[in-house]
């Protein structure tokens, strides 16, 4: 159809790359979707060693200012690490009204954040927490540290200076990292600042890489952080159902916040 649409930028985690499957699954129904690279990608950084959050703003203002996106403002979209820049994009710059984050973390994760003269450390890790599989595959879900504590209460993302709304997608049996833990975390630190309670999505039995519908539950991988093979987490079954039904709240929540149609308006979903 005739343009313009909601925009939205999409983010993946620490594979690095530009993956652009869900992006381009997300265009085909009716979304104007940038999907970011921001590591391990043509000319930019090899390593996730530091993040300047200048060239995340750069990727909203082409949005704001792209003729096929309607505005007033766009959408973010992340999983895994890119879950936490999401929150860190929505908490420092402006023109975002919806941030989706499918199993992030509200610490800011892995890599040194800045921003102007803001510096936002990565929380803690202890490696002496990895636990192993009978297979011998490496589970982190322990190794980083809690951000309500001590020194690394610095890497907490300041989310209550964001303005628009969030919708948390949670995985319960997320390996990678505590993800409703972060949730509920967040959900708590935007009440207390007077913000309206987050939208929050949990399964049971569904692991740390909740992608589009009928994409194959993935067990175990590569961790280019951890530098070895880890378990993901999810019941094959339940992640699969999640998969389907966290699609369908994405595109409902986007539509909600982006365009102001109530779900169930659109004739396509």
């Amino acid at each position: 159809g005739n343009g313009p649409f909601p925009g939205v930028i999409d983010l993946y985690g620490t594979g690095g790359g530009l993956p652009e499957y869900r992006a381009c699954l997300l265009a085909n129904y009716g979304f104007a979707v940038l999907a970011l690279a921001f590591y391990g990608y043509e000319d930019l950084p090899k390593e996730m060693k530091e993040f300047h959050l200048e060239y995340f703003e750069e990727a909203v203002n082409y949005m704001l200012q792209h003729t096929q996106v309607k505005g007033p403002g766009i959408g973010l979209l992340g999983i895994s690490k890119g879950g936490d820049l999401c929150i860190s994009m929505a908490s420092f710059l402006k023109g975002i009204t919806a941030t989706v984050l499918i199993n992030g973390s509200v610490a800011n994760v892995g890599a040194v954040l800045r921003y102007k003269d803001i510096t936002i450390p990565p929380l803690g890790v202890n490696a002496k927490r990895v636990k192993f599989t009978k297979s011998g595959i490496a589970d982190v879900v322990d190794v980083l540290n809690n951000p309500l504590e001590g020194p690394d209460r610095q890497s907490f993302i300041p989310l209550e200076k964001a303005e628009c709304r969030f919708l948390f997608i949670v995985g319960q049996d997320d390996h990678n990292w505590k993800s409703e833990f972060f949730a509920v975390e967040g959900s708590k630190r935007l009440q207390a600042h007077g913000k309206e309670k987050p939208e929050m999505v949990c399964y049971p039995g569904a692991g740390h890489y909740i992608e589009p519908p009928f994409f194959p539950m993935c067990a175990a991988s590569m961790h280019l952080l951890v530098g070895r093979p880890v378990v993901w987490g999810g019941e094959p079954k339940a992640h699969c159902e999640a998969q389907i039904d966290a699609w369908q709240q994405i595109q409902a929540f986007f539509r909600k916040h982006l365009v102001g149609k109530p779900s169930g308006t659109s004739n396509k979903l």
